[in-house]
């Protein structure tokens, strides 16, 4: 399919980042990028369908295993395919292991899509991402390898500073907040050839740094919400989406 087509169905595949954290709702559950771009390619064509196979936490052998023989037998127009992120992240990984994964995943589902998107996933600047970024740059380098070989798009996120800034994540460090995911929705949006509706990678005013008191607060309270249990979570084997079901685990008409 050309730029600029008008897609009747979309299938999301991957983790935290393709499920929505942490863009919440008032309810409680999450919205995300891939919902709001499913609203707006709805808008173009009537019957539009959406599947979001995306559960938090998942590896991308998990991915493999779990959603991407279902997101291909589903057939869809596009598909996004978005992970690995959160195996380069922790302490210990055979990035190569990863990157193999990633191609058995391309290779099961650009044969069975019209278009699949995939993404060099953002990340938050800071003292702790130049640890892991020779990891992420080499799954980049696979990600453009096997874009090009497969006819895939590649929306690059990683390069963006506006992105990468702290104001765009959620408390937790980890997730971008509802602006950062309105950001990703009209980056995809323009990657397919649509006409861009702003400019998510417009810079943010200059930042206010907050005072010692404030910054020592802000990380005594991320210690203890989020990156204590992400700690215990590592060290006894479980994850934030074990027993938890796909987002909307069956391609069906988007009623927004």
């Amino acid at each position: 399919m050309g730029m600029n087509t008008t897609y009747t169905s979309f299938v999301a595949v991957g983790d935290s980042f393709t499920e929505g954290m942490s863009d919440e709702l008032p309810d409680g559950t999450y919205r995300g990028w891939a919902d709001l771009l499913a609203a707006r390619l709805a808008a173009r064509a009537p019957g539009f369908r959406y599947a979001n196979l995306a559960v938090r936490g998942k590896l991308i052998g998990q991915i493999v295993d779990e959603q991407v023989d279902a997101a291909a037998a589903m057939g869809a127009d596009l598909v996004t395919l978005v992970g690995g992120l959160n195996d380069v992240l922790r302490p210990k990984c055979d990035v190569e292991r990863v990157c193999g994964l990633l191609e058995e995943a391309v290779e099961r589902l650009a044969p069975r899509c019209e278009q699949l998107v995939l993404m060099r996933s953002p990340g938050r600047r800071g003292p702790v991402l130049p640890r892991f970024v020779p990891r992420m740059e080499r799954l980049f380098s696979v990600i453009d390898e096997l874009a090009a070989r497969h006819g895939a798009i590649v929306v690059d996120l990683f390069a963006s500073e506006t992105l990468g800034d702290p104001r765009m994540w959620a408390e937790d460090r980890l997730h971008l907040n509802a602006e950062g995911h309105r950001r990703v929705a009209e980056a995809v949006w323009q990657a397919l050839g649509h006409e861009p509706e702003a400019d998510w990678d417009a810079p943010l005013p200059p930042a206010i740094r907050p005072g010692w008191v404030a910054r020592r607060t802000a990380d005594a309270r991320f210690a203890r919400e989020h990156l204590g249990p992400w700690i215990g979570r590592r060290l006894t084997g479980r994850s934030s989406g074990d027993g938890r079901p796909p987002k909307r685990a069956e391609l069906l008409p988007y009623e927004g």
